[in-house]
Order: C-alpha cells, then structure tokens, then sequence
C-alpha cells in the first residue's frame, strides 16, 4: 500500500467511528501501521482503545457524582531495527497521528539497540480466534441508574437500625473495543461491556463505626445480582464488623475469604511474571519445574470462558491466547512471559503480553462452612490492609481484619491485627480450597484455608 493510499483511508475513518464498527478500526490501525513503514520503520504496531459509558453515585438519597465518559487513544510503537520509540496519543485526527509517527521515528533512531526488541513472531498472530461473548451494552439511562442506586441504598439503610450513614452506591456502565495491528500484516479487534453496581455502608455500635459493603459486576448486566440481594448483603458485612476487638498475639490457621484469597495468586503472579524472572527480582527465579505450591494446587488459565471478567482472544502483542496450567500438582509449569521476557529467558512467548487472563485454582468439594469447620480454631481474613509483600524476598506482612473462629463457627469480629508469614511457606501450606469461588474479577478463588500464620494482635 502507498503512503498516499494509507493517507486516504486514515482519513476517511478517523473523525467518529463507532465502537463496533470493528473493520474500520482495523483500518485506522493498520494504516497508521503502513505510514510508519513508509517513513522507514523496518516494524511497527499500533493499539486503539476507545470507550464510552458513565458512572453515577448517590449517597444519601441524593445524586453525589454523575460522571460521562468517551475515551479514545492510540499507542504506537516503530522499530529501526533493533531500536524503538513509542508514543502514546488520545487525539486520532491525520494530523496528530502523523506528528506522532515522527515523533516515534526519532526516537527510535537514538535510543540503544536492544538484542530483545521486536514483534511477536508473526506464526503465532491470532488469524482464527473464538467468540467470547464479552459484548452486552446495558440499555439503561441515567435516571434508570439513579433510580436503581436510590432504591439500594433504601433498602441497605433500612435493614439495620446500626446503620447509621451510607458511604454510596455506585453505578456504572462501559462498553469499548481494543484494536491491534502490525507490520506482520495482522489485525484484530474485540469489543467488550462492563457493568457494576456497589454499596458502602457505614454501621455504629457503641460509640464506634464500621464501614463495609459489596458489590455485583458482570460483562452482561442481566447477571448482575439483584439491588435486594446486594443491598442485604452489603447490610450484613457491614453490621457483621461492628463490636470488633484484637486477638492475642500467636501462631494460628488463617483463612482468607475468596474476596481476598484473590490477592494470593495475584502475589505468585507477580512473582513468576518474565519481567521479575530475568531481572531475577524474585523469590521464585530458577523455581521453574519446581514444587511452588502443596501439592494438592493446580492453578490453570482459561482466557476463552465466556462473558468472563478477564477473557481475551487474543494478547497485546496480537499472539493467540490458549488455556495454560501454571502450577499443576505444586508444579510450577511455566513463567508467565511476553515475546521480550521470552527472548530474554530463550523462551517462547506464553501469550501474556497484557497479562493473565481467568487464573483459577482447583478447588474442594466442600463449602465455606465445612472449610471453617476444618479449620476449627483461627482466623478468618475479610480484608487486607497495607503493601507490606515484598516479591523479591517473599517477605509477606499485612495489616488485617475479620473474625475469630471457635469450633468451626465464627465467634465474633476482630481488628488492628497483622498477618505475617512468606509467600513460599503460605501456598506450601494450602490446605483446603473451599468451593465459594469469587467469579468477579480475573483471578476466580474461593476460601484458601493456609496451616499456620503468624498473627500480632493484642500485647504484640
């Protein structure tokens, strides 16, 4: 294609596109591709976002925030052989497109040569990829999102006379489409919804307030869980937390609730991610083929479930996405790797440029009270507070709160405690996984029942 073709087209489309006119984003991103070759870049790629929804918060029966939003933007990056430049841009007209193609072209020419820059390898572009069914626009306006935050919030501030405040319910709703294209002569596009609706309470009890809540989110809003349910469930944690108190300083089983179990695997995440490997800033380098978990811990990822949080068809870099075990049996199977960390370990790209997508660990076929129930006397962590996780050591120190539980059932609530303990010893000692598993976000958990932590609470 000639410049002057390539000119043309990016003219022709890029004034108001509409998020799922898919083809003529392909267009605009390949030919912003074509001009970089044309201006002598021996490589190129482009991504294009481009998002519109809004977000609304009552708090107190009155509208708080009312927030619109339509966002664009561009990210280029061109190759002079094994230099590069990148430049990022939310203005997509001919003229600035073209400003920042030169712009990327000069500093391509003086930046050093890096041995691991360049495209994926074009085999394994993503010519054929599945459905996911991540597209559902929510036909709802703004007044029918007031409506359905105000109802919430009645509903939560009534449930309980020791509620005392709201801290707001939030409602929101986006629709957008992410666009990739290279000189490999590939493009892509998938448009996708998000859709949440949250609520904040605030409870008092003897002169001293707790605030919780809860939250419902979902790629299509008709699985969004009803504002009844959300609002007693919000109501309940919240009045739940009230009369908390410390615990004695000591050695105890602690069990994360799903909502922040999900923390866990994102810190082996990080930990086992290409770039923290070769830059051998983690506890986990040469761990690769190496027992990382108990053995009873499979964690798989699965980026083509559908209407799922993290689905993706294909990564950033336009490489096809394939489901991967990471840890199976304990086993650490693989490092989580892009092209360039790939290139940097001489291993091949695992299609997580971006990140992982739908990480979940196998769970047991029993509940969250039959967990509690095996772990008899512990703690139960509801929220984790701090960023005392340091991955290069796997030094593991958080600020915490909860409830204690006796027996097997949950005794009272506890605060102004901190858990303690190494990331290598905690999944070494997974005992239990219970079947509550959180499908909210892109790592799906349930209860993870750990041995031992060590907990400074009281006289610490």
């Amino acid at each position: 294609m000639t410049n002057e073709n390539a000119v043309s087209r990016a003219k022709a489309v890029e004034s108001s596109i509409e998020i799922t006119d898919i083809e003529s984003w392909k267009t605009l991103a390949s030919d912003v591709v074509a001009r970089c070759i044309a201006q002598g870049a021996t490589a190129a790629d482009a991504a294009i976002g481009s998002s519109k929804g809004f977000q609304i918060n009552v708090r107190c029966g009155e509208i708080e925030t009312l927030e619109f939003n339509r966002d664009k933007g561009l990210s280029l990056t061109v190759y002079r052989g094994q230099k590069s430049g990148s430049v990022s841009l939310s203005d997509l007209r001919h003229s600035a497109i073209a400003e920042a193609i030169n712009k990327a072209l000069a500093i391509a020419e003086f930046t050093g040569e890096d041995p691991f820059a360049g495209l994926a390898d074009k085999a394994l572009m993503a010519t054929h990829y599945p459905s996911l069914d991540i597209y559902h626009p929510w036909d709802i306006s703004t007044d029918e999102a007031i409506q359905l935050a105000t109802a919430c919030e009645s509903e939560a501030m009534a449930y309980d006379k020791r509620i005392k405040n709201s801290e707001g319910v939030g409602v929101s709703t986006h629709q957008g489409i992410h666009v990739y294209a290279n000189s490999h002569g590939f493009a892509g596009a998938y448009c996708k919804t998000s859709h949440s609706i949250s609520c904040s309470l605030v409870g008092e009890f003897e002169g001293k307030m707790q605030s919780n809540g809860d939250y419902t989110s979902a790629r299509d809003a008709n699985e969004l869980i009803s504002i009844s349910k959300l609002a007693r469930s919000a109501a309940e944690r919240t009045v739940s937390r009230l009369g908390a108190r410390s615990i004695p300083t000591g050695r105890y089983p602690v069990v994360f609730h799903a909502t922040v179990a999900k923390s866990l695997i994102g810190h082996l995440v990080q930990a086992a991610s290409g770039g923290s490997i070769y830059r051998r800033s983690t506890f986990l380098v040469d761990k690769l083929g190496q027992a990382i978990c108990h053995s009873r811990v499979t964690i798989s990822e699965n980026p083509h479930l559908l209407k799922a949080a993290g689905s993706a068809p294909f990564d950033a870099e336009g490489v096809l996405t394939t489901p991967r075990t990471l840890v199976e049996k304990g086993v650490l199977q693989h490092y989580i790797l892009s092209s360039y960390s790939g290139r940097q370990l001489g291993m091949p790209t695992t299609a997580n440029a971006g990140g992982v997508r739908n990480l979940s660990i196998n769970y047991d076929d029993k509940s969250f009270d039959e967990l509690l129930a095996e772990m008899g006397d512990g703690l139960l962590v509801m929220e984790l507070m701090g960023q005392g996780v340091n991955i290069v050591t796997g030094d593991y120190s958080r600020g915490a709160a909860g409830f204690w539980v006796e027996k097997g059932k949950i005794a009272y609530p506890v605060e102004e405690i901190t858990i303690a303990s190494h990331l290598s010893e905690m999944f070494m000692q997974i005992q239990s996984v219970a079947n509550d598993v959180d499908t909210r976000g892109n790592v799906r958990t349930g209860s993870i029942l750990i041995e031992s932590m060590m907990v400074a609470g009281a006289g610490a």
